[in-house]
């Protein structure tokens, strides 16, 4: 393992995941939003997540209390100038991304690696709003990723070779696996994927099969480690039909426009795990995904 810092910008689903890679990787890991109360939010999100591990047998107790105290939480851009690599995890919004990068440009070293988590937007267009665009690669997570080995790496058009080997093998010194694919919408897995849940949605909506069985003929078939939605509810219905309908708008392929259920599921507020409800009901602790 390197002297790696890790800097972590959003403290959402996927920043409070990512954080809690790099902090179970033994980096020490600033977790960085614009209000103390999304970062208590996500501090509680990894501390849940790193005791529910140590439950479960995945790692003791002293591993889960190690990693939680390299987690510091910070609502001051400034507090991340030690960081060696930070990972955009904000809003999937191209200018709120642009305006990061080019606000860390007057913060941390010229030398620092500045990672996207984008699924839908372009790497270059994100790199453009960076002095070093030389120095941006896109990393895209998979969701939950704490859980999930992959993650796919994009250059931009301006990234240098250095700044991808980096980033590859900052990745797996965290233990991820890596793919690399083009700076293109959806890159990989996106490309897949949401056409598919789409189709699942639909289904269910048909009267197909019910949200249980649909997820129990996936899994028991296909070998999935979760059904499909279990993956939603932990992605959330709101950013899946953010995904979507962005995918949709660049390329037109009706595929992606997400089914009249995921209107009406985020008009209710079933967005979810995150809210307590979306196609399952958590206050029944047996449907909790476990780590």
């Amino acid at each position: 393992m390197s002297d790696h810092v890790v800097a972590v910008v959003g403290a959402g689903t996927m920043g409070s995941g990512i954080a809690t890679v790099a902090a179970r990787a033994g980096y020490r890991t600033l977790l960085h939003d614009i209000d103390t109360g999304r970062v208590d939010n996500g501090l509680a999100t990894i501390r849940d997540f790193l005791t529910r591990s140590a439950k479960l047998g995945k790692m003791t107790d002293v591993e889960a209390s190690d990693a939680f105290a390299r987690v510091e939480g910070s609502t001051e851009l400034t507090d991340l100038a030690p960081a060696t690599v930070v990972i955009e995890a904000i809003v999937e919004q191209l200018d709120a991304k642009k305006d990061l990068f080019g606000a860390l440009d007057h913060i941390v070293s010229d030398r620092t690696l500045l990672h996207t988590n984008t699924s839908t937007l372009s790497v270059t267009g994100i790199a453009s709003g960076s002095r070093l665009a030389e120095r941006v690669v896109g990393t895209h997570y998979c969701n939950p990723a704490p859980l999930m080995k992959l993650v796919e790496v994009a250059s931009g058009r301006h990234t240098a070779d250095w700044a991808l080997q980096a980033s590859i093998e900052f990745l797996r010194d965290v233990g991820k696996t890596t793919v690399v694919t083009k700076d293109r919408p959806g890159f990989i897995v996106n490309r897949f994927l949401i056409p598919w849940e789409n189709s699942v949605i639909a289904a269910l909506e048909a009267g197909l099969g019910t949200v249980e069985s649909i997820d129990a003929a996936v899994t028991g078939a296909l070998a999935h480690p979760m059904g499909p939605f279990q993956l939603l509810d932990i992605v959330g219905l709101d950013i899946h039909q953010q995904v979507a309908t962005r995918l949709y708008e660049q390329l037109r392929d009706p595929r992606f426009y997400p089914p009249p259920m995921v209107d009406r599921m985020v008009a209710a507020g079933d967005l979810g795990r995150k809210v307590g409800r979306g196609f399952y009901d958590y206050t029944d602790s047996s449907q909790l995904f476990g780590a």
